[in-house]
């Protein structure tokens, strides 16, 4: 079974990521999504500490393939789906961005489209270590809620070989759900990163 993590922006884009994730539960016998929690579960995590948040999204990756990012107009921004997409990284899941913007909301409305969060978020080489970055207040730093090194091994792409940052973007594909037929297509995404990660 093919399990998919969907990392979104949650109050302003839940009702489009629903939509997005309706479309491509189509066999239920071969793929499952998680990540769509309850927004009282995820705020009551939130609430405790950062470290029990940190715990509860860890879990939630646990036994995915594949991370599927549904990018809205801030979601670049989110310190929570930036750690998702680190510890995605730091698993070896696939992973992919789709731009959903265009999808309109309960009320009918589109939404502007923001940066793509894998251009927000990279790796670099310091002391022969491998290191997680971000973009934060117009530059580049080390990102914070794991700075740890990761083992090059673990990396399912080419690890960087200076401490010149690499955008995550640069590994891994980006679609845009609307002008690319995404209710038709978001299956053979998701399966292309399981495939380009060797999952």
């Amino acid at each position: 079974m093919r399990r998919t993590f969907f990392s979104f922006h949650y109050q302003p884009d839940v009702w489009r990521a629903w939509n997005v994730r309706n479309s491509w539960a189509v066999v239920p016998t071969e793929q499952e999504d998680v990540g769509f929690f309850d927004g009282s579960v995820f705020e009551a995590a939130k609430r405790t500490s950062d470290d029990s948040l940190k715990t509860f999204l860890r879990e939630g990756l646990k036994n995915t393939s594949v991370t599927c990012v549904l990018a809205g107009t801030a979601t670049w921004t989110r310190r929570w789906v930036r750690y998702e997409i680190a510890r995605s990284v730091i698993k070896g899941n696939g992973l992919l961005t789709v731009h959903i913007h265009g999808v309109k909301n309960k009320d009918g409305v589109v939404a502007e489209k923001g940066s793509n969060p894998l251009n927000a978020m990279g790796v670099y080489k310091a002391l022969g270590s491998i290191y997680l970055a971000e973009w934060k207040d117009g530059k580049w730093a080390k990102y914070e809620d794991y700075s740890l090194a990761i083992p090059e091994a673990d990396l399912r792409f080419a690890a960087p070989t200076t401490d010149n940052v690499v955008q995550l973007s640069s590994h891994y594909m980006s679609y845009d759900f609307v002008d690319q037929s995404g209710r038709a297509n978001i299956g053979g995404w998701i399966e292309t990163a399981a495939g380009l990660a060797g999952r």
